[in-house]
């Protein structure tokens, strides 16, 4: 029997499960962020007039996943755009369908609430992208970044 699975906006009560999942994620990616981006991250997630938004996937009522996402204008289209700029599972819950269905979640908002795209992108051998290719196939773009 599956087990059950909910989806819902983060709320202020999950933030020591999120930090100990963004940990997770940061190490996955061999990042280190500084705790001051950290805590912005999770203030802005809260703040209901900036366009970051986190999803939390709860298993048997603990929250095991997250997406952080950002809307956005863009300029070939009149609706906004959801960029899914973070999404992560803890390994212990893996296999139980929490990533699908944070994205399964994302295309639903994007189309209850009129975005005209969802997109992501990720590393070239990350294994998570055997699902990501279910949703969507890789297009052939390029990222070229500069920090400052």
């Amino acid at each position: 029997m599956p087990r059950p699975i909910l989806i819902r906006d983060v709320a202020a009560a999950d933030r020591d499960a999120w930090f100990s999942l963004w940990a997770g994620y940061n190490a996955f990616y061999a990042s280190t962020i500084s705790p001051h981006i950290s805590e912005r991250t999770w203030q802005r997630m809260l703040d209901p007039n900036v366009p970051l938004f986190g999803r939390v996937a709860e298993l048997e009522g603990r929250v095991a996943g997250f997406s952080l996402s950002v809307l956005h204008e863009g300029t070939w289209v009149d609706a906004p755009i959801c960029y899914l700029e973070d999404l992560f599972v803890d390994p212990a819950s893996r296999g139980a369908g929490l990533g699908r269905r944070l994205i399964e979640d994302l295309i639903a908002l994007a189309r209850s609430r009129g975005w005209s795209r969802l997109y992501w992108h990720t590393r070239e051998d990350n294994p998570a992208r055997k699902l990501y290719d279910e949703f969507a196939t890789a297009d052939d773009f390029v990222r070229y970044r500069l920090q400052f």
